[in-house]
């Protein structure tokens, strides 16, 4: 029996040009925002200066990619995403979050690769997410953009599912300075059918892939950032044998052919 799971490490788009066609059933990624401000200078600052309050910019690895501005923010998704489509299988799901500065794009982004775009979820993170000044609202959202590869595929096994999920940040389910919450992680994975291959072309800490174990699924990621590499393969290896003990589902360790 080989393991439900496998992280490598390697740029997204050259890793997914290696990967079979019509070989994984729902792809669910968080990729660099490109965020934290409208300038130039603004995108260019470190991750952990945009993204971490004051003080904690250091508690997390760092990580690379998130300094594009629109135009090639905009051309670099849609060549990733057409790779993520030429991946999927008919009918498969494809899910990437995006923030509130981000959203026009990425709507425009998964339509320019391919996808057929199909909605937004929001994520609500809780009357805890600051806000810069007394009469402003919080940004409490961020966004999944989904859609599908072609025309929907109706399944039996569950659903309709939520169209906002409530879920706050906790520190102690946080392993990445962007990293989304378990629970959230877990909703987003129960549309795919129970042992299907999820793919997370930016895996960052394993938190999809956690999710995808946790709910009986198979997962496969990429990531570029070794230290988070390392991170995700260790919380993996923690629930691999849980969920084969469950599930009994085979799954190919290797990347080459993952899902054919």
């Amino acid at each position: 029996m080989t393991r439900a799971w496998d992280v490598v490490q390697g740029e997204c788009l050259a890793m997914l040009r290696s990967m079979s066609d019509d070989s994984v059933d729902a792809v669910i990624t968080d990729p660099p925002y490109s965020s934290g401000g409208f300038t130039r200078d603004d995108k260019s600052r470190q991750p952990g200066e945009k993204y971490q309050q004051t003080g904690l910019e250091a508690k997390y690895p760092t990580f690379g990619g998130d300094n594009r501005d629109q135009r090639s923010y905009l051309a670099w998704c849609a060549m990733w995403m057409t790779e993520c489509v030429r991946v999927l299988k008919p009918g498969g799901y494809f899910m990437a979050f995006t923030d509130w500065r981000q959203l026009p794009v990425m709507t425009d982004a998964v339509q320019a690769g391919g996808v057929v775009w199909r909605g937004v979820v929001a994520w609500d993170k809780g009357r805890g997410a600051r806000a810069p000044h007394k009469g402003y609202f919080k940004h409490q959202c961020e966004y999944v953009v989904w859609g599908t590869k072609g025309p929907a595929v109706v399944l039996e096994h569950d659903g309709p599912f939520d169209g906002c999920i409530s879920v706050p940040v906790r520190q102690a389910d946080k392993h990445h300075m962007t990293g989304k919450p378990t629970e959230l992680m877990r909703a987003l994975v129960r549309p795919v059918l129970p042992g299907g291959l999820v793919l997370d072309p930016f895996a960052g800490s394993g938190s999809t892939g956690v999710a995808a174990l946790l709910e009986g699924r198979r997962f496969l990621g990429i990531e570029r950032e070794a230290d988070y590499v390392r991170i995700a393969c260790d919380r993996l290896t923690a629930l691999d044998g849980g969920f084969l003990a469950a599930q009994q589902v085979q799954s190919q360790a290797s990347f080459e052919g993952v899902g054919t």
